[in-house]
C-alpha cells in the first residue's frame, strides 16, 4: 500500500482548469520528484497535497485514508509537511522562532528539543545564525531554514516545493546533500524540481508532468537516461559549457533565444526551432530567460521572450 496517493485529480482556479486528472503514487521511504516546466502545475499538486487547495475531482489518501477534505493544519498533524516554493520564511523573525512555527504538530516540549537538536545537526549553520532575523539570511540559508521548519513537526512525508530555486551552484548541491541525509533518517520525500540533472539523479522514482497531465513516469534511472525528458527539462545541462561559447546550431535551423548576459545552454537552438508555430524553447535556469508554449503569452513583439528572470533576452539566430 503506498504511503500517499493521489488518484485522477483535478484542479481549477475559477474557470482555468491546472490539473487534468493526474494520478501517482510515493511509497514509504521512497525519494519521488514530479518534474515539468514553469506553467505545468506542480506547485498545484504540492498545493492540494498539503491541503491548501480544494480538489475539482479526484481523491487524496494518507496511509490508506481519504484526507481529499482534510484541512491542510491537520495534515500537519497527521504527517504531512510543505516546504513552499519561494521558502515562505517569516523574515522579522529569528531563526529559532521561524523553527519554532514548525512545532504545531509536537505535543511535548521534549519532542520540540528533539527536533532542534535533529535539525541543527542537519543545518549546523542555522545553530550559528540562531538569534539572527531570518530576512538577513542569504538564499542558500533561507531554503535551510524553510526545510528545517518542516522537519521540526517530525513528518512522514516531506513536501519539497522548487527547493533549488535562485540558489548559487554550492548551495544547490549542499541542499540536495541534505535531502538524501533526510530521506536516509526514514522521512519520505516528494520533490518538485526543475533541475532535472540533480532530482532524477536522487529519486527512486519520478513523474513528468506537462500542462497539468502526467506525461511519462519511471525510476529516476530510466528518465534521466531518457532524451526526451532530459533535453527538454529546464535544469538539464549534458555537459558543462563554456562561457561566451556560441549556441549549439538548431537541428532543424532558425531564431533562437539568447541569453545576453552570461552562459549559453546546450538546449539554446531547440529541435522545434525551425517548425511552424513554434514560440520558444525551454532553457534551464542558469539562461535565466525561461520560455515555453506553457509562458507563450508572454512573448515580445518579436516573438522572443520579453521578461525572464532578471535579465534581458534577444531573439538571434542561431550559427
Amino acid at each position: 500500500m503506498a504511503l500517499l496517493e493521489i488518484n485522477d485529480v483535478s484542479v481549477h482556479y475559477g474557470r482555468i482548469q491546472a490539473l487534468h486528472g493526474i494520478s501517482l503514487t510515493v511509497d514509504e521511504g521512497e525519494i519521488v520528484t514530479l518534474i515539468g516546466a514553469n506553467g505545468a502545475g506542480k506547485t498545484t499538486t504540492m498545493r492540494a497535497l498539503a491541503g491548501l487547495l480544494n480538489l475539482s475531482s479526484g481523491s487524496v489518501k494518507f496511509e490508506g485514508e481519504d484526507i481529499s477534505k482534510l484541512a491542510g493544519h491537520k495534515r500537519v498533524v497527521r504527517g504531512i509537511s510543505l516546504t513552499p516554493e519561494g521558502r515562505g520564511i517569516f523574515p522579522a523573525m529569528t531563526v529559532r522562532e521561524n523553527l519554532e512555527m514548525g512545532t504545531y504538530a509536537l505535543k511535548s516540549r521534549g519532542s520540540v528539543d528533539e527536533s532542534f537538536d535533529r535539525v541543527f545537526d542537519l543545518f549546523p549553520r542555522l545553530k550559528e545564525r540562531e538569534s539572527q532575523a531570518g530576512g538577513t539570511l542569504s538564499g542558500g540559508e533561507q531554503q535551510m531554514l524553510a526545510i528545517g521548519r518542516a522537519l521540526m513537526g517530525e513528518p512522514k512525508v516531506l513536501l519539497l516545493d522548487e527547493p533549488s530555486m535562485g540558489l548559487a551552484p554550492q548551495f544547490i548541491r549542499q541542499i540536495f546533500s541534505i535531502i538524501s541525509q533526510v530521506n536516509d533518517q526514514g522521512i519520505t520525500v516528494l520533490l518538485v524540481e526543475q533541475n532535472a540533472n540533480q532530482a532524477l539523479s536522487r529519486a527512486d522514482r519520478a513523474y513528468v508532468l506537462e500542462t497539468g497531465r502526467i506525461t511519462r513516469s519511471g525510476t529516476g534511472a530510466e528518465l534521466l537516461a531518457d532524451p526526451a525528458v532530459t533535453e527538454a527539462s529546464p535544469g538539464y545541462a549534458s555537459a558543462p559549457v563554456d562561457r561566451g561559447a556560441p549556441p549549439p546550431p538548431p537541428r532543424g535551423g532558425g531564431p533562437a533565444l539568447v541569453h545576453t548576459g552570461g552562459r549559453p545552454s546546450p538546449t539554446v537552438c531547440h529541435a522545434n526551432a525551425g517548425k511552424p508555430g513554434w514560440r520558444g524553447m525551454l532553457a534551464p535556469p542558469t539562461a535565466v530567460c525561461h520560455a515555453s508554449v506553457a509562458n507563450s503569452t508572454r512573448r515580445g513583439s518579436g516573438g522572443g521572450v520579453s521578461r525572464g528572470r532578471g535579465a534581458a533576452c534577444t531573439r538571434e539566430r542561431c550559427p
